[in-house]
């Protein structure tokens, strides 16, 4: 990436961390400058030099740049470090609103009666992580993983995974012995397998093929199934609960694939 996309990244990234463009765009300007005036500022950045005061108010109370009143006024960009956390401070104080807001609102209930059996859709890796995170933590008796793709063993999979209480049985598949020994160096409680689902994924399998994510299934009654779509890699999961007792005893015997009976006296 050259000098000129790094810019239009930083801007980008900081208007979605919800400055606006001429604000982001003096802050990266300063950035690159130890300090400078409004008139040097507006010819690296061409903002407007009228746009320039406004900008660097804003950016000043939000901590993000600090001002020398000189005769020309001086303007300087707080540390990196430093600034990326005030950043992440504002925006984690905005998350923390939204869930606060959200949290207040009354739940329209439309119907009494909900499904036994609901089965939704997710799509994004972020998302999907979260999901996969958040059930592992509920989780009070046992969970089966299969994990299929080394890039979704992740340092937060992997927290989530080591936090598992001492009562609640970790069984953990993977795909390939390589793995396999990963997911044991890394998650040690774990019991580890290979698992039988090679055919979802084989070694004949191309780049045109969806691969096999991530299969969690959580206290035999929710399941959460991912895969890797061809080219875009993006990952897709459906999630499930409230499934009558057969099906969750087929998908657990499927799951468990590789795990050795006398190992695995649930199955």
């Amino acid at each position: 990436m050259n000098t000129t996309d790094s810019l239009d990244e930083a801007v980008e990234v900081l208007q979605q961390l919800g400055l606006k463009e001429y604000e982001a765009r003096c802050f990266v300007g300063l950035s690159r400058l130890h300090a400078g005036t409004a008139k040097q500022l507006s010819e690296a950045t061409e903002v407007p030099r009228t746009r320039v005061y406004d900008a660097i108010r804003v950016l000043e109370a939000q901590g993000l740049v600090e001002i020398q009143h000189s005769s020309p006024q001086q303007f300087r960009a707080v540390p990196l470090d430093e600034a990326t956390e005030t950043l992440r401070d504002q925006y984690e104080a905005r998350v923390e609103r939204l869930h606060d807001a959200l949290d207040t609102i009354e739940i329209v209930d439309e119907d009494d009666e909900t499904p036994v059996q609901q089965v939704w859709a997710m799509s994004g890796r972020d998302g999907i992580e979260n999901r996969t995170n958040q059930l592992i933590k509920e989780a009070s008796e046992e969970i089966v993983l299969v994990v299929g793709d080394e890039s979704l063993l992740t340092k937060d999979l992997v927290a989530s995974l080591n936090d598992v209480g001492n009562g609640v049985d970790l069984l953990i598949g993977a795909l390939t012995e390589s793995l396999q020994d990963q997911i044991q160096a890394t998650v040690p409680n774990a019991r580890t397998f290979i698992s039988g689902l090679e055919w979802l994924h084989g070694e004949n399998a191309t780049e045109n093929e969806t691969a096999i994510g991530r299969l969690l299934l959580t206290d035999r009654s929710t399941i959460l199934v991912s895969s890797i779509m061809p080219g875009s890699k993006e990952e897709q999961a459906i999630f499930g609960e409230g499934f009558g007792n057969g099906l969750v005893v087929i998908a657990r015997r499927l799951m468990a694939q590789g795990l050795l009976t006398v190992h695995d006296p649930k199955q």
